[in-house]
């Protein structure tokens, strides 16, 4: 990795009092490197018979009698974090961030040599979904016992605990999962839409059988399926702001006036015009959809001007106090967004993409943003996700990399496959409990989880380097996502003034 050692400019005790301290300057190869890494996880994350494009040669081919009990065929797709669980709702906001990641930047993507790679990650995704929709109004939501897999500490590989699967259906109801699928289908299917017609054409039809679904059929899923999917992915906000970001990605998608219309008349009753909130997240998407609607807005699409107002609000609450009064985000002494002690960095990352992508539209539409009256330029926005995104990297006080396989990072992360010998070191099946005996070692993991973006540093920069401590230690795929969008601009070296 190349870089040199620079001091902070005193200017900057002004945003982080007592801040003065060591970084690092990375360089377009830098963030090459880590935009390689950062779609390279998902690799460990597989589930199903590897294809062969998978490069981590150390995992294995795993899941592979998911739904077979159900009479379904649901082997592939992605497990959520360090566990051995497919959970619908966060692999469907997974890949419709990577797919936001790549339709803002294919030119970049492709500059670097990642665009195929990115979208052979999408597509392992979207297939899986396509398997997951056997009806037009029946979506297979999870696969495994969350209890049972939680109890266990085993490679993917050797799996022996129970692998029921779920569904949700016109009894047993499920909007959020079901827009939030048909989100990320729509999204992928402009992503695929000039390399396989065919293909994309067959997404968007499956992401409006399922908006429909889940608009006529209206209910959390975490009510249909409670016992299942909490206290894990219960659906804390409700299901309107998924109604609102599938209906934006399908207006994205067709350009059909239908979309337009849905969002325009509901743009209160649904709350995408009205609802503030502080971050994005596998459960919340309200702020991705008024950042989506408001791309339009900026490209001169009327009507919709309530939506950009909220993003407008949600851009200048991230950014530091010194660029906008506004600002409503903690930051650590070094600088880091914290909104939650529990894997903060995923919120990190999705604020960093939304900035990225703010400055992104603001250029090309030549506006500017105001923040309680003090205008705020793209170069701004720009500058604040550089800045964290080089946290990320290991630019803050430990001079700590939370990206693994990256600079100098913690040596025990808390994830299966990876803490424990892989199948071509270690042949002999690793029974539930027999797991723990390396869980509960002080050695550093046998296996690189390469890529993965941790949970991240506390309040005060520190981290704990304990496999057991999840909430800083553990990745997870929504956290890498939208980093896919944020290293390939950098990497790219693309600027926005």
């Amino acid at each position: 990795m190349a870089y040199r050692n620079v001091y902070l400019l005193p200017l900057l005790a002004l945003a982080w009092s007592s801040a003065v301290s060591m970084t690092l300057a990375f360089r377009t190869g830098d963030y090459a490197s880590a935009l390689d890494k950062t779609i390279l996880f998902y690799d460990l994350q597989r589930s199903g018979r590897l294809p062969g494009w998978h490069r981590l040669r150390w995992r294995g081919n795993s899941g592979l009698q998911d739904g077979r009990s159900n009479g379904v065929d649901l082997t592939g797709g992605y497990y959520d974090a360090g566990d051995n669980m497919k959970f619908g709702l966060p692999m469907a906001y997974s890949m419709t961030m990577l797919a936001w990641s790549i339709n803002e930047f294919t030119p970049e993507l492709r500059r670097t040599d990642q665009l195929g790679k990115a979208l052979n990650t999408l597509r392992w995704g979207t297939d899986y979904f396509l398997k997951a929709h056997t009806k037009p109004n029946e979506l297979w939501v999870q696969v495994g016992s969350p209890w049972s897999d939680h109890d266990c500490w085993q490679r993917p590989e050797d799996m022996t605990t129970p692998r029921p699967a779920f569904k949700i259906d016109t009894n047993r109801r499920g909007s959020d999962v079901a827009a939030e699928t048909a989100a990320a289908l729509a999204a992928a299917s402009i992503s695929f839409r000039g390399i396989d017609r065919a293909y994309s054409a067959r997404l968007l039809r499956s992401a409006q059988q399922l908006f429909n679904f889940a608009d006529q059929y209206r209910g959390k899923y975490s009510d249909s399926l409670a016992g299942v999917v909490c206290p894990f992915y219960c659906s804390y906000s409700g299901f309107n702001d998924e109604l609102v970001w599938g209906a934006a990605w399908l207006l994205q998608a067709t350009g059909n006036r239908w979309y337009y219309q849905y969002l325009t008349r509901n743009a209160y009753s649904l709350g995408g015009a009205s609802m503030v909130k502080r971050s994005l997240n596998w459960d919340d998407k309200y702020v991705g959809a008024q950042v989506l609607i408001a791309q339009s807005v900026m490209r001169g699409r009327g009507g919709l001007n309530g939506y950009k107002d909220r993003a407008d609000q949600f851009i200048c609450s991230v950014l530091p106090r010194w660029i906008s009064p506004s600002s409503s985000v903690g930051r650590t002494k070094g600088g880091l967004l914290f909104f939650d002690g529990n894997i903060n960095m995923q919120y990190v990352a999705s604020s960093t993409f939304l900035l990225v992508n703010y400055a992104k539209h603001l250029t090309a539409s030549r506006q500017a943003l105001y923040c309680g009256g003090k205008k705020v330029t793209a170069g701004q926005l720009y500058g604040e996700a550089r800045r964290q995104a080089d946290y990320i990297l290991g630019a803050n006080p430990r001079g700590m990399s939370y990206m693994i396989g990256f600079g100098r990072n913690p040596i025990r992360v808390h994830h299966r496959a990876a803490s424990l010998p892989s199948v071509r070191s270690h042949r002999w099946n690793i029974q539930c409990k027999q797991g723990f005996d390396w869980f509960n070692t002080w050695n550093a993991n046998p296996n690189q989880a390469t890529g993965a973006i941790i949970g991240g540093p506390d309040w005060s920069d520190n981290i704990n380097d304990s496999r057991g401590n999840y909430a800083q230690m553990e990745p997870t795929t929504y956290t890498n996502a939208p980093m896919v969008g944020v290293f390939a601009a950098f990497a790219a070296g693309t600027r926005y003034y």
